[in-house]
This record gives structure tokens, sequence and C-alpha cells, in this order.
């Protein structure tokens, strides 16, 4: 889902109210809830996005449906309802993921592997990563077969594309030439 500036400035002012309530983490991991139940529950998802569902529907359903997260969070669907933006509530969720991490000092790398990668080589692909950054590191594994083999490394900007996939191409483009 395209992320859009409303979502990073309504994100930007729920993580600014929870901090100064204390409750960051907290909000956090309902952000987290949210951003996961709206992307696997497709039914869940078009709700949202009906633009006929009347706000009021929109609100009490998604109070009951996340009925035991925090007030912040209730707070805003809250807000959402008062401006009828219930349709950016999953890039609010994820920019507000982004924004945690990011004053936390937690960096994403994103590994993109031709199948899933294991527990032995999450840890092997994490001390690694840890010699490029200071940043603490969370790993999300991608699987792309078109990659064939290797693996394609993405920190921040900076992208290592070891795929076979790569070296396929590279290796025609030399033979091309």
């Amino acid at each position: 889902m395209a992320s859009t500036r409303a979502a990073i400035r309504y994100a930007k002012a729920i993580l600014d109210l929870a901090n100064s309530k204390g409750v960051a983490e907290a909000v956090n991991n309902d952000m987290k809830t949210i951003a996961s139940a709206i992307e696997n529950n497709s039914e869940l998802s078009a709700f949202i996005q009906n633009q006929t569902t009347r706000v009021e529907v929109k609100e009490s359903a998604l109070l009951e449906v996340f009925a035991n997260v925090n007030d912040v969070t209730k707070g805003l669907f809250h807000l959402l309802f008062e401006n009828k933006r219930f349709e950016i509530l999953a890039a609010i969720a994820i920019e507000y993921n982004k924004l945690f991490d990011e004053s936390n000092g937690v960096e994403t790398a994103k590994v993109t592997t031709a199948i899933p990668m294991d527990a032995a080589l999450e840890a092997k692909v994490l001390a690694k990563v840890a010699t490029l950054s200071d940043k603490k590191i969370t790993i999300e594994n991608i699987v792309d077969p078109s990659i064939i083999g290797g693996f394609i490394l993405r920190i921040g900007d900076k992208q290592y594309n070891a795929s076979v996939a790569n070296r396929l191409q590279v290796l025609k483009r030399e033979l091309s030439n």
C-alpha cells in the first residue's frame, strides 16, 4: 500500500502523543496488529476501503475488532472518524512502525531469497549485517523464486545483489559485447 503524506502526518502525530504518554511501544504493537490484519484479511480491507459504508459503522466495527488496543490507538480511530479518513488506516499503521523503529535506532534489512530462510541462515545474515550498520537490525525475508539462488540484501538505500539471476544477467551482458 502506498503511503500518503496524510498517513505520515497522522503517524507522526500519534507517535508524538504516544511518546508523551509513555505508551509508544504498546501503540507500535497495536499498529503492527492492525497493519497485519488489514493486509491478511481481504474482507476487513474491503470494508475499510468501502466508500458507501458510513464512518460511524467503520469506527464501531474497528473498536470491536481491535477491542484490546491502547487508548491512543482508539483515539486514532475516533480521529479518522471525525475526518472521514479510514481508508488510510493501514498506511498510517505502516508509517507509525517505520517512525517508531527509526526513533529507536532500529533499521530493517530486507533479504530476498529464492526459498524461505531458516534460523541458521538468518543468524549468519544478521551477523554480517551487524558489521555494516551500527543500528539494531531486524530482518525481513522476502521470497522471490525468480532470483534462482543466492540473495539480495537491502539496508536503507544500499543494496548488495548476490543472486544467481544477477550473475547470469551480468554474464549475458559480457558475452553480448
